[in-house]
């Protein structure tokens, strides 16, 4: 449905001297990008980890919304250009074909909404191009409107600060899905893990004296992974240990993957991390 729409919108864009329609087909062609790279890192993402990639293909998913991210950015960044010289030089609009577009492109937005909606709670690139969608059926509606004041008052600035809006619209999201993904190739801590909470979880084990060099990391949507290595209390079992850190960690806190070194004495210079 999008990208056969896209066609139409960006003929009809040119056609009828619309530049938040362009805008509006700007984000419908992100729109393509990211459902087409949600499918190729869910494809890729299937495939079994092997010795050269131990985890998978796992990460391809958060490139991929990087990469859907980067583009949006690209698209409104040209959006703003363009807007800014038709603010400076008019151009006329054709606004009955623009209102008729616009109408078909907000059906096919809401349709996409709903498909999308269940899958993006649980997945960031899915969830990237959920937001691209919403903020595409929000855009028709800006469309419409702008078509329909120019019509009614021939006031041809309005076209462009309707693109403006839009562009401006979706930028904070962009921003949002590019740190997120940032975060996750950074190995930094998922925001959903409190590591204070998650060291005094592990430290109140029995047999437990302390927990250093713990590292919780994101591998894709959903699936983090901890290291720690853990320092035993004398005389302490190593496997009802072992296996009681194991359920504490993964009972208390969204980790699916969990590696914990047990040590009887302190390994030197990483006893603080």
């Amino acid at each position: 449905m999008t990208c056969a729409f896209l066609g139409v919108e960006v003929v009809a864009g040119f056609l009828t001297g619309s530049l938040s329609l362009l805008a509006d087909a700007g984000h419908m062609l992100t729109d393509v990008a990211g459902l087409v790279l949600a499918l190729a890192a869910m494809k890729f993402a299937e495939r079994r980890p092997s010795p050269r990639r131990t985890y998978g293909y796992h990460r391809v998913e958060i490139l991929a919304a990087l990469t859907n991210a980067l583009v949006l950015a690209a698209v409104a960044g040209y959006i703003l250009a363009e807007a800014w010289e038709r603010f400076r030089s008019p151009h006329p609009v054709s606004t009955v074909p623009v209102l008729a577009v616009a109408a078909v492109g907000l059906l096919v937005n809401a349709a996409s909404v709903l498909l999308l909606h269940r899958g993006s709670r649980d997945s960031l690139n899915v969830r990237g191009a959920y937001n691209e969608v919403v903020a595409d059926a929000l855009s028709s509606v800006g469309v419409i409107a702008g078509a329909a004041v120019i019509r009614a008052t021939g006031w041809l600035w309005v076209d462009p600060l309707v693109a403006v809006a839009i562009a401006l619209f979706v930028v904070p999201r962009t921003w949002a899905l590019v740190r997120e993904a940032v975060q996750v190739l950074l190995e930094g801590t998922p925001r959903e893990v409190d590591l204070t909470a998650l060291r005094a979880a592990m430290e109140g084990v029995p047999g437990v004296r302390t927990v250093h060099d713990l590292h919780v990391w994101t591998l894709t949507s959903g699936v983090h992974a901890l290291s720690a290595h853990a320092l035993l209390q004398e005389g302490a079992a190593h496997g009802p240990v072992l296996s009681a850190l194991r359920t504490r960690v993964t009972d208390g806190f969204p980790i699916n993957h969990v590696t914990v070194q047990l040590e009887e004495q302190c390994c030197g210079e990483h006893a603080h991390a």
